[in-house]
């Protein structure tokens, strides 16, 4: 459960650093185009975990986790494996998405390959902004996610 709910307010930070100018223009910087797939993960999971899901899209991706103690929205580029690229060898297995964090923190790319992989890709951090660092909530300052009431059509229909 915990795991469902950092992924949430993973995907709530991005969607509300993607729905600004400044999120926008930063992600293209490095990468990112419209529609390009974001996998939302925590700094616990398993590397081989979270490349199995960004594998599934076949393309080029982003990885987003919450710092587990600033909150800093951090993401990084992710390619699709490469036969053209030198295969290095296998990530160990207890490779986590914040020690590669980590590990990309100092050396901004590294070539990757985990165990389901049979050539390397390559990721690299997508460097923080202001927009990363703080959380914009795009609901309004009137109500916390947790708090904001559910409107039905039926409430909807109610009101003048």
């Amino acid at each position: 459960m915990a795991g469902r709910i950092a992924r949430t307010q993973t995907a709530l930070r991005v969607a509300d650093f993607l729905a600004t100018r400044e999120g926008k223009t930063h992600l293209s910087q490095y990468g990112w185009v419209p529609g390009m797939p974001i996998v939302m993960t925590r700094a616990t999971e398993s590397a081989d975990d979270a490349m199995g899901m960004v594998s599934i899209h076949g393309r080029a991706a982003l990885v987003a986790m919450l710092d587990p103690l600033t909150s800093e929205l951090r993401i990084l580029h992710i390619t699709t494996p490469q036969p053209a690229l030198k295969k290095v060898r296998v990530s160990p297995a207890g490779l986590t998405i914040g020690d590669l964090f980590e590990q990309l923190a100092s050396t901004l790319i590294v070539e990757l390959r985990v165990r389901f992989w049979n050539h390397t890709a390559v990721a690299h951090i997508i460097p923080s902004c202001p927009g990363m660092k703080n959380a914009n909530d795009s609901w309004g300052a009137a109500f916390t996610r947790t708090q904001r009431p559910l409107e039905t059509t039926a409430q909807a229909a109610a009101l003048p």
